[in-house]
C-alpha cells in the first residue's frame, strides 16, 4: 500500500473469515503443453508478432519473457511447480493448505473460490486456472512472509475480484515470479503490488479493470532497501479505465514497461519516483491525459526514457535521465505500438491459454 495515501477501511467488512473447508481432487502427475510451466527460454521473434491475429498467441508460451526469465539468484529462469505432483483445488481450505505446502506443486484453480484476507504462497508453486470461469474472490494471494519465501511462483489464467487488501502481492524479497494472463478489478488496495526487496517478475498479457490503483513497485519512500531489487517487465498488459500506477515506481532500475495498451486512465498512466528508472517503449496511450510522469505526489522524481510509443488524444510525456538497457538482461522483441491496441485486446486475461 502506498504509504502517502490514506484510505479507511469501512468497519463493516470483516478482515478475516474462516475459510470454507471442502474437498480437493488430487490428480498425480504433471502439466503437459500449454497446461504447465517448463524450463525458461529465449524469447524468440516468431512469439513476439505471433499475438497478432485473435486466437494466434504466445499466450501458448510455456516460460515468462522479460525478468522472470533471466538466471539469476540461483534461479534459471521461473519454472514454478514443474516437477511436482498436480492438484485441482475447489476450496479456499485446500487452496490455502497447497499454496502453503513445502515442495513444487502444480495447484489447478477450478471454479469459484472464496478467500478472506491474504493466503501466502511459499515456493516453487504454479497456481493455474482450469478453462475460464477460475476465480479467487474476497482475499488475495501474498507471495511469501519474512520466514518463508514466495520464489518460483507463477500465476496464470484466473480472475481476481474484491479482494480485501492487494489482490496479488509479490513481497518479502519474492524473486523469479510470473503473473501472467490474469483478470483482476474491484479490489480494495493494488491490484497488483510488488515491493519489499522482490525482483526478477514478469507481468504480462493481464487485463486490469475497474479499480483505481493498478500495479505498485515499491514499499514506500522510505524504503531504501528496494535499491538494487524490483527489476520487473511488464508487457502486453491492458490497463482499461483504471485510474493510476500502471506501475508506479520506486527506486527500481530497470523496470521495462513495453507494448502495454493504456485507455482512458483519469489520474495518469505510468510514474517514476525516488530514482527509479523506466525503459517505455512501444505503448499505446488513448485518452491520458498524463502518460508518464516523473516524480508523483510527495515522492521525488525518477528517471524515465521513453520511445516509439503512440499517444493518442493523450498529453506529452515527462522524461528524465538514463536507464539501464534491459537487453543487458534479455532478449526482446517490440511490436509496432498501432498494433497493441487490436493485439493486447484480444490477448489478455482469462480463457486464453487452454489450461
Amino acid at each position: 500500500m502506498n504509504s502517502s495515501t490514506t484510505i479507511t477501511r469501512p468497519s463493516s467488512r470483516p478482515r478475516r473469515v474462516t475459510l470454507v473447508a471442502g474437498l480437493v481432487t488430487v490428480l498425480v502427475g504433471t502439466l503437459i503443453g500449454a497446461g504447465g510451466p517448463a524450463q525458461a527460454r529465449p524469447y524468440t521473434t516468431a512469439e513476439g508478432s505471433s499475438h497478432r491475429a485473435a486466437g494466434a498467441t504466445n499466450a501458448l508460451a510455456d516460460a515468462p519473457i522479460g525478468f522472470a526469465s533471466v538466471n539469476a539468484l540461483g534461479f534459471n529462469g521461473t519454472t514454478g511447480g514443474a516437477g511436482g505432483p498436480t492438484v485441482t483445488v475447489t476450496t479456499g481450505a485446500a487452496l490455502e493448505d497447497y499454496v502453503g505446502r513445502a515442495g513444487p506443486y502444480v495447484i489447478r484453480v477450478s471454479g469459484r473460490i472464496q478467500i478472506s484476507d491474504m493466503v501466502t504462497v511459499v515456493a516453487n508453486k504454479s497456481i493455474l486456472g482450469v478453462g475460464n470461469t477460475a476465480e479467487i474472490t474476497g482475499g488475495g494471494l501474498q507471495l511469501g512472509s519474512t520466514t518463508r519465501p514466495g520464489n518460483n511462483v507463477i500465476i496464470r489464467n484466473i480472475r481476481f475480484t474484491d479482494a480485501e487488501d492487494d489482490s496479488i502481492s509479490v513481497t518479502n524479497k519474492a524473486h523469479h515470479v510470473w503473473i501472467d494472463h490474469n483478470d483482476l478489478s474491484d479490489g480494495y488496495d493494488g491490484l497488483l503490488d510488488i515491493k519489499r526487496e522482490s525482483d526478477y517478475v514478469t507481468v504480462s498479457w493481464n487485463h486490469f479493470h475497474h479499480h483505481s490503483k493498478s500495479s505498485l513497485v515499491g514499499h514506500s519512500d522510505n524504503y531504501p532497501a528496494d535499491i538494487g531489487k524490483l527489476r520487473v517487465t511488464y508487457h502486453h498488459n491492458f490497463f482499461d479505465g483504471t485510474d493510476q500506477r500502471h506501475p508506479r515506481v520506486r527506486f527500481a532500475d530497470p523496470v521495462h514497461v513495453f507494448n502495454n495498451y493504456y485507455r482512458n486512465n483519469a489520474l495518469y498512466g505510468i510514474a517514476s519516483t525516488e530514482n527509479a528508472g523506466l525503459m517505455v517503449e512501444g505503448n499505446y496511450f488513448e485518452n491520458v491525459a498524463h502518460p508518464i510522469y516523473v516524480g508523483y505526489d510527495k515522492s521525488g522524481p525518477g528517471r524515465v526514457v521513453e520511445r516509439n510509443n503512440r499517444y493518442v488524444n493523450s498529453g506529452a510525456p515527462q522524461t528524465a535521465g538514463t536507464v539501464v538497457e534491459p537487453r543487458t538482461y534479455y532478449p526482446y522483441t517490440v511490436d509496432d505500438p498501432a498494433t497493441v491496441p487490436a493485439t493486447v485486446s484480444a490477448g489478455v486475461g482469462v480463457g486464453r491459454i487452454g489450461l
